[in-house]
């Protein structure tokens, strides 16, 4: 069975995109320009909207479809392996991600919204989880991580900013996630609770 193995960020030098073949600086702007999209299609959308499959796709499509237009937005058809690791088969991708929106709204329907231990908990699993589907040709991460976002807005808590742009909060946001691959969640939890912390803080002094 061949795979097509995604590259690590930074990995690939040029990338063909809606604006042509252009090199990794010129790409990484475009892509905080296309989270910056979706974090405000999020703000645009959460009282109308639930997480759901059709929710996932019309995010990715806002954020990167700008970018991406031949395969932002739809599901990927291809084989991937990320971080060493096959991802499930591209057929297998509809139903696991209706699943994992489906296990998430029971989830929040047993949340007690006072317990940061299990909001931090809950973020950690579906941010993992998500990934591990890995829905998308590219920016499942990112994606992942603006879903975050969405999660906690409806709990009407502030979102939060995990950044992976440089070397250092990159390495850390892959180990947390490598440890999460060996069933320790730790390290991602320990991640999403800084920034809600750092988020919590700032929507206290803006008060």
């Amino acid at each position: 069975m061949s795979t097509t193995s995604t590259k690590p960020k930074g990995a690939t030098s040029y990338k063909q995109t809606a604006f042509g073949i252009i090199p990794r600086i010129k790409l990484l702007r475009l892509e905080l320009e296309g989270t910056k999209k979706g974090l405000e299609y999020i703000d645009k959308s959460i009282q109308q909207e639930n997480l759901s499959p059709q929710y996932v796709l019309k995010l990715h499509h806002v954020a990167f479809g700008w970018i991406f237009p031949d395969w932002a937005g739809k599901y990927r058809s291809i084989s991937v392996e990320y971080s060493g690791k096959e991802a499930p088969q591209p057929h297998l991708v509809p139903e696991l991600l209706l699943n994992l929106c489906a296990d998430l709204a029971e989830r929040l329907k047993q949340l007690n919204q006072e317990s940061v231990d299990q909001i931090v908990g809950l973020l950690a699993w579906f941010q993992h989880r998500f990934v591990v589907i890995h829905p998308f040709q590219d920016y499942n991460g990112r994606l992942a991580r603006m879903l975050t976002s969405f999660i906690l807005l409806k709990q009407n808590l502030p979102p939060i900013e995990i950044t992976a742009e440089t070397t250092k909060d990159r390495n850390a946001y892959l180990k947390a996630m490598y440890a999460a691959d060996d069933g320790d969640l730790s390290k991602l939890e320990s991640l999403i609770r800084s920034a809600m912390d750092e988020s919590l803080s700032k929507a206290i002094k803006s008060q």
